[in-house]
C-alpha cells in the first residue's frame, strides 16, 4: 500500500497541477457503518435464506428488496407488541370491531395482481389473518372471483390483438383470459344483484363498495378465493373505483332489468377506510403498483399523520408528477408517511418481487398469527 501511495504521489508530481487536481483528488473517509458492497459467495453452495440477506450489500434493487424486508419485519414486530390502554379504547371504538393488533397493515394492489398467479400469495395473507385492510380495484375483484369459475392461462405479450379479438380471447400482458370467462360470471352475479337490490327497496340497505365485496365473499363460498377468507376473517376490502370493470358493466346491464340497479355509497366507504387509520395503535402500507389503491392508502393515513412502516413496489418513476411514480419522500411531504418513518421503494414488477417478499417475511412467522 505504502508503495502504490508512494507511486501516485511520484506519478502526480510529474502532471500538470490542474490535471492532478481533476483526476488524482483525494476522497474523504466514509462513515464507519458503511456497508461494503459483496455478492453472494456460491462456492458455499446454494442457500437461498443466504442469498437474500446478501441483497442489502449486493445494491441497486437489490439493497431496496432487503430494505423492504426489514421494513415488513418492523410491521410484524410492531403487530406483536402488547397494546398500551390507550390505544385499546381507540381500537375498541372502530365501528368494524376488527381484531385488536398493534399495527395495522393496510395492503393495496392492482387488477394485475389478481389476474397473475400473485393472487395466491394475496389469499395466503388474507387466510392467515396476516392483513388488516384491502384496498384494490374493480379487476382485482372481479378477476378473484371468475378464476373460481374459470381459469387464466399464459400466453405470450406479442400475440395479435387483432387475432385475439376474433378468438374472443381477452388478453391482459402474457395472460389469456376467454371472453367466456366473464359470461360466467354474469351468470352468478346477475342472481346476486337482483337479490340485494330486493334487499334495497325492501329494508332500506345502504349498499356500499366494500359490502357489496363482502356479499360476493360470502356467495362464492370457495376457499380459494381472495375474497372469501376476507369475508371469513373480517377483513375489509375497499375498491372506490368498483364501476370500471366488468363489476361495472354487470351494474349497467343490470339497469335493464330491473330499470335501476342497486346504490352503492361511496361516501360511507370513505369514512370507514380512514376511520380504520385514525383508530389504529401503529400502521403500515404495502401497496404493490400505483394508481387509485396506493392513493387511497396512503390519503387515509394522511388521516393520522402518516403510515409508521411503508413499502411501495411498482414500476413507475417520478419525473411525470404522478402520485404512481412518487417516492415514499413525497408521500412525507403530504403527512402521508410519518417523518421519522424509514419508508423503502422498489423498483421493479410485483408478480416477481411480491412473492419473494412475502417468502422472507410473513411465511416465516406464520405461528405468530392466531387462527
Amino acid at each position: 500500500v505504502i508503495l502504490l501511495l508512494n507511486s501516485m504521489a511520484n506519478a502526480s508530481s510529474k502532471l500538470p497541477a490542474e490535471l492532478a487536481a481533476a483526476v488524482l483528488s483525494s476522497s474523504e473517509s466514509l462513515p464507519a457503518d458503511s456497508v461494503v458492497v459483496k455478492g453472494y459467495e456460491f462456492n458455499e453452495g446454494v442457500n437461498f435464506d443466504g442469498i437474500f440477506a446478501n441483497c442489502l450489500s449486493t445494491g441497486f434493487q437489490s439493497t431496496s428488496f432487503a430494505r423492504a424486508v426489514g421494513e415488513i419485519h418492523r410491521m410484524i414486530d410492531m403487530k406483536q407488541k402488547d397494546i398500551s390502554s390507550e390505544n385499546l379504547v381507540k381500537i375498541s371504538s372502530n365501528p368494524l370491531k376488527p381484531r385488536p393488533t398493534n399495527c395495522t397493515i393496510f395492503l393495496g394492489y392492482t387488477s394485475n395482481m389478481i389476474s397473475a398467479g400473485t393472487r395466491e400469495v394475496i389469499r395466503y395473507l388474507v387466510e392467515h389473518k396476516m392483513v388488516d385492510v384491502i384496498v384494490t380495484t374493480a379487476g382485482g375483484v372481479e378477476e378473484d372471483f371468475i378464476k373460481c369459475m374459470a381459469p387464466t392461462y399464459i400466453g405470450e405479450f406479442s400475440l395479435s390483438g387483432r387475432d385475439l379479438r376474433k378468438r374472443g380471447i381477452n388478453r391482459i400482458g402474457n395472460l389469456l383470459e376467454p371472453n367466456d370467462n366473464y359470461c360466467h360470471f354474469e351468470d352468478w352475479l346477475m342472481p346476486i344483484l337482483d337479490k340485494m337490490l330486493e334487499e334495497e327497496l325492501d329494508s332500506g340497505q345502504v349498499w356500499t363498495p366494500s359490502k357489496f365485496i363482502h356479499r360476493l365473499g360470502r356467495e362464492i363460498n370457495n376457499k380459494e378465493s381472495v375474497y372469501y377468507w376476507a369475508y371469513k376473517n373480517n377483513i375489509p376490502v375497499f375498491s372506490p373505483a368498483l364501476t370500471d370493470g366488468s363489476i361495472g358493466d354487470m351494474l349497467f346491464f343490470h339497469t335493464y332489468r330491473h330499470d335501476r340497479s342497486i346504490t352503492l355509497d361511496i361516501v360511507q366507504d370513505v369514512r370507514l377506510i380512514n376511520i380504520q387509520a385514525l383508530k389504529a395503535a401503529n400502521t403500515g402500507m404495502i401497496i404493490l403498483g400505483g394508481g387509485v389503491v396506493k392513493h387511497h392508502i396512503c390519503n387515509a393515513n394522511l388521516m393520522r399523520n402518516g403510515a409508521d412502516f411503508s413499502v411501495f413496489v411498482n414500476t413507475a418513476s417520478e419525473f411525470d408528477g404522478s402520485d404512481s411514480g412518487a417516492r415514499p419522500d413525497e408521500a412525507i411531504s403530504w403527512g402521508k408517511i410519518r417523518i421519522d418513518a424509514n419508508p423503502v421503494k422498489v423498483y421493479g414488477e410485483a408478480s416477481f418481487i411480491f412473492p419473494l417478499l412475502v417468502a422472507q417475511t410473513f411465511a416465516k412467522h406464520v405461528e405468530l398469527f392466531p387462527p
